[in-house]
């Protein structure tokens, strides 16, 4: 990553037109997309992760049913800032993604999103196996959502 996408990460994505969000775990992708004026992020789906092709192949049409314009994926940085492993298996899916679409990719900071969102589930008094069913479209959307209060300040 650049210095220049350090102080701006969002730099490259277009004014205008819908963002989708990305949570990317080792067994699933959480999918968010914004709406057209950008106000919020929504949960719409969890991709259960197979090889990269079959899940390209299910965000390309993402990106073609919602008019999507650019893609904002969580990068999942240790508590101190340092980056590991994580950081860059979701650096090699991004790299892997952009040869498959013309659409900008921006990293967003996801540290404490599956927490944040799983505490709120539970003071929501969600089941368990509810928790597990939504907790990565919830995060993607979480992630999303910080990009687009950025965005807009």
């Amino acid at each position: 990553m650049s210095d220049d996408e350090f102080a701006n990460p969002l730099a490259n994505i277009p004014a205008t037109g819908r963002i989708m969000g990305l949570d990317l775990g080792t067994k699933t992708i959480g999918v968010a997309i914004s709406d057209g004026m950008r106000y919020s992020a929504t949960p719409l789906e969890t991709i259960k992760r197979t090889k990269f092709t079959a899940d390209a192949i299910r965000l390309d049409e993402i990106i073609a049913q919602n008019a999507i314009v650019a893609v904002i994926l969580g990068l999942p940085l240790n508590m101190d800032g340092s980056e590991g492993p994580r950081v860059q298996s979701t650096r090699a899916f991004a790299r892997s993604l952009a040869q498959r679409i013309t659409l900008p990719i921006a990293f967003w900071d996801e540290r404490l999103s599956t927490s944040a969102v799983t505490r709120m589930m539970i003071q929501a008094d969600m089941r368990r196996d509810r928790r597990a069913e939504v907790v990565d479209k919830l995060a993607a959307s979480y992630i999303l959502q910080g990009a687009l209060d950025r965005l807009r300040n």
